[in-house]
């Protein structure tokens, strides 16, 4: 009697057919690989991705243009990178929240250049308190980026969601000069540094540019009108916007092409909207802000939910 008559035999024995058994040996290890990923969801590593609505290539380039000549419009008028339109636009479009706050970031470097030569015409640009955000940036994207490719999406997209509540809140409550300056000392210029920092951390993070943050903090803590504050912090986004586009590119995270059209179309709105920021009040241009950062809060909100595990299933599609 051969080995193999006996191992049929026995499993004849059994009850259970050859074919019966690998059919529950295949059952039994797509059980555990549903188990292990839902683990991993659970434990927030792992999300069900929103199903990405198929678009052309043509319909798909002339939306990354319409919201780049929006962010450029507002990134003008307020001083902020524009990422907290960008990065919901390129979710919306099926990229992750980490790919799209990549590509958001490159995005920004065509966007800040343009902004810097419209608010440096008129003379609102503070090159020294800018000089002391830059070196913090740089140390900030390095450390934020690093942060980017280890955090779980469901905590990016939350993270996201409590960043611009802050900012609508401080807006509301903030009302800047228009005709004041900053006055260095050097206890402002080791704040200003640490200030660059937390930018850069944002900035690898988000996907933006951190002015949202950077204006609220010059005009509050520092003194600068709400000119000068917008002028600085598009100058002092650039550097970070450079060294976290490379520290992305180097993990794989950035579509260049995508960042390259919508950063060309915002280069071309900004001074459009540097230029409308001189003829509002400050007042109405904080209260400005705080509406449409209120608006890009709440559809932030609804996908954050989409995500999260427990609650996304019980959500609508639509």
């Amino acid at each position: 009697m051969t080995g193999s008559d006996s191992e049929k035999r026995e499993r004849s024995g059994n009850g259970m057919s050859e074919k019966e058994q690998a059919a529950n040996e295949g059952a039994d290890g797509e059980a555990d690989d549903e188990a292990r990923a839902k683990a991993r969801v659970e434990a927030g590593d792992e999300v069900q991705e929103e199903t990405p609505v198929t678009r052309g290539p043509v319909e798909q380039i002339v939306i990354m243009i319409a919201v780049g000549l929006i962010a450029g419009f507002f990134s003008g008028l307020f001083g902020i990178g524009g990422g907290s339109i960008i990065v919901p636009a390129l979710v919306w479009l099926g990229m992750t929240q980490r790919h799209a706050a990549a590509t958001s970031l490159a995005a920004i470097i065509p966007l800040s250049i343009s902004g810097v030569i419209s608010y440096a015409i008129s003379g609102h640009v503070d090159w020294i308190a800018a000089l002391l955000m830059v070196i913090g940036t740089i140390i900030g994207s390095q450390i934020g980026s690093w942060l980017l490719s280890r955090l779980s999406e469901v905590f990016l997209r939350w993270f996201f969601v409590a960043f611009l509540a802050f900012v609508v809140v401080s807006q509301l409550i903030l009302t800047p000069s228009r005709n004041s300056s900053i006055h260095l000392t050097v206890i402002k210029g080791i704040l200003l540094v640490l200030l660059g920092v937390l930018i850069g951390m944002l900035s690898a993070l988000l996907g933006i540019g951190g002015g949202a943050v950077t204006v609220p903090a010059l005009s509050l803590l520092f003194g600068a009108s709400d000119l000068i504050a917008r002028g600085t912090s598009l100058l002092a986004m650039f550097p970070s916007a450079i060294t976290g586009t490379i520290a992305n590119w180097e993990r794989g995270l950035v579509h260049l092409k995508n960042g390259l059209i919508i950063g060309v179309a915002a280069a071309c709105g900004t001074p459009f909207g540097a230029w409308i920021a001189a003829f509002v009040s400050a007042k109405v241009g904080s209260y400005l802000l705080a509406a449409y950062l209120f608006i890009i809060l709440l559809r932030s909100t609804w996908t954050a939910l989409k995500i999260t595990p427990g609650i996304g299933p019980k959500l609508p599609n639509k």
